[in-house]
């Protein structure tokens, strides 16, 4: 006949060989390094980026300093709204890379693997004009239109004249009319109407839309941008 061990016996071997398990040990410090790089890289490239304000050329809407989150998913573009693009091949002139060294260029692909471009420029606008609208400035009551529809750009400072520059474009299709609030001092579509693409920043560049204003504290809001320009007729 073939005995039972006892409960107390099978304790004891089971922790016996419970005993003989190595301890696990601790990660390195380098793993711990690399896992939090991955989650930067993650989070920036597909879920939120935080960007700073260094002009005034959204005064009164954002002020130099301001400090924002910008989601990169879920988001529809419509007029009126305030966008993060890059306008490294627009606006910025298609710079020259600034890393030519081989430790620079070395340093640069590291960079974008985790979202951060260096030779990227990185500005914030308004939509104002879409794929196919034509936007002109301005009509006998000095208002910027856009498809024969005056525009109430409630959003810019008391006095300030929709632009002092004329203009008269038609949007290509995919592709944005984008002005700064402080139309008396902001560089965009209209400073580079002569420019190779006339001004337009492709929908593709648009890296997303502000959503909240995080510091300085003063100032935390919820960053709201379509209430002000009416949807054009096309």
């Amino acid at each position: 006949m073939t005995s039972v061990p006892s409960a107390s016996a099978a304790d004891a071997s089971s922790e016996r060989r419970r005993s003989r398990r190595p301890a696990r040990k601790p990660w390195p410090a380098w793993v711990h390094l690399i896992l939090a790089l991955v989650l930067v890289a993650v989070l920036r490239n597909f879920i939120a980026q935080s960007f700073y304000v260094p002009s005034g050329s959204m005064i009164p809407t954002l002020q130099v300093g301001d400090r924002m989150i910008v989601p990169k998913f879920g988001q529809t573009i419509e007029h009126g709204d305030i966008v993060v693009f890059d306008g490294t091949e627009t606006f910025g002139g298609n710079p020259a890379p600034r890393f030519d060294s081989a430790i620079g260029k070395v340093v640069s692909g590291v960079g974008k693997v985790f979202g951060v471009d260096v030779n990227e420029r990185d500005y914030v606008k308004r939509v104002i004009g879409m794929g196919g609208d034509h936007v002109v400035c301005c009509d006998a009551n000095e208002a910027i239109t856009v498809n024969g529809k005056a525009l109430n750009e409630r959003y810019l400072a008391p006095g300030m004249k929709p632009s002092m520059m004329p203009f008269d474009v038609v949007v290509p299709e995919g592709h944005l009319w984008l002005m700064g609030d402080n139309r008396s001092n902001s560089a965009d579509s209209r400073a580079h109407l002569g420019d190779p693409g006339g001004g337009m920043v492709p929908v593709s560049d648009v890296i997303g839309e502000p959503v909240l204003r995080y510091w300085p504290l003063s100032r935390f809001d919820r960053i709201t941008s379509t209430t002000s320009v009416p949807a054009a007729d096309g």
